[in-house]
């Protein structure tokens, strides 16, 4: 057990600097950086000014140069310094990160949960009125832009009814502590929750209920039925055990488009947290912060599809690798 976390630890590691690497790639890829951006604010400047702008900031070097100082840089915890924010890539991108993690955390949870338990109830009677009505709303809610989205739940829910709040993360003029500032956090974060959610949702709801028409038809189910076992033993315990494998695998690989997408929901509600602060950033050509996002993102899609094989191998004993030492007298 040990050998495989430390395989798996060495593997999770070499993903992040392949990504890190990749990223700076694309990156320095693209035309314009922060010393052209503050070139084009101040209106016109010397050709040696620029030029000690791009020393400054170390863009004089060559690609390759800059690359290895990056990948150094990391692997000793620096992501470098922000020159647009005024402070270090790595304290700007803790002091956002909770924001993200709260949001895409209960969009996640949220969108799993109720997409699961909808999939389940439109495969127990497939091409019923549940399934229609569930299927039909579910494929309203992916086919709708999620800006749109944003736009109609601030209109109804946070102008018209006046029940949400509709920007920020806290009312900061409210003074909250304790208890009344996380219910006041919570009440904000409703509705880009809600937006993120909604466009997720219908995928694990498709998913859930093709997977569960499939799994109530195997013949361990009519095994369990055969042997006299509750409808809700049979449907919850047995069949969706089976199910929850392809959704587990669409949540390892959705994790990066949740992240992706919370930089339009983010943008909209004004939420303060990666998303935002990387739209910041490709604004201003702040490679550093870029790079620091796209890291920090890296490893949480690396962390979550870790997961995603541990619930895997506890839902289905198939997966799980195992070394055994051969009986005695019997070939290796």
């Amino acid at each position: 057990m040990l050998q495989r976390i430390l395989w798996r630890a060495l593997q999770l590691l070499g993903v992040v600097l392949a990504t890190a690497v990749l990223n700076f790639a694309l990156l320095k890829a693209l035309p314009g950086d922060l010393v052209d951006v503050i070139a084009s604010e101040s209106g016109s400047v010397s050709a040696e000014y620029v030029a000690e702008l791009r020393q400054l900031y170390g863009l004089e070097r060559s690609a390759p140069a800059q690359l290895l100082s990056y990948v150094g840089r990391v692997l000793q915890g620096d992501l470098g310094y922000s020159f647009r924010f005024g402070e270090p890539v790595l304290a700007l991108v803790l002091q956002r990160l909770p924001a993200t993690l709260s949001l895409v955390g209960v969009a996640l949870t949220v969108s799993v949960l109720v997409g699961v338990l909808l999939g389940v109830a439109a495969a127990r009677r497939p091409h019923g009125l549940a399934d229609a009505l569930i299927s039909s709303a579910a494929t309203l809610g992916y086919s709708a832009p999620m800006f749109w989205t944003a736009l109609m739940l601030i209109v109804l829910f946070g102008v018209r009814l006046e029940w949400f709040p509709i920007a920020g993360v806290r009312d900061i003029s409210a003074g909250y502590q304790g208890w009344r500032l996380l219910l006041d956090q919570a009440w904000h974060l409703v509705l880009p929750a809600l937006t993120l959610s909604i466009y997720y949702l219908a995928v694990y709801v498709r998913l859930t209920r093709v997977a569960m028409i499939e799994s109530l038809a195997e013949d361990f189910v009519r095994t369990a039925r055969a042997k006299g076992a509750p409808e809700r033993t049979v449907v919850w315990r047995h069949a969706l055990r089976h199910a929850l494998l392809p959704v587990l695998t669409m949540l390892g690989l959705q994790s990066s488009a949740l992240l992706g997408g919370s930089i339009v929901v983010e943008t909209v509600f004004a939420w303060p947290g990666l998303g935002q602060l990387s739209f910041e950033a490709i604004k201003s050509r702040d490679l550093p912060v870029l790079l620091g996002v796209l890291l920090f993102s890296g490893v949480l899609v690396v962390l979550v599809n870790a997961l995603v094989d541990v619930l895997q191998a506890r839902l289905d004993p198939r997966i799980r690798v195992t070394r055994r030492a051969p009986a005695q007298g019997v070939p290796a």
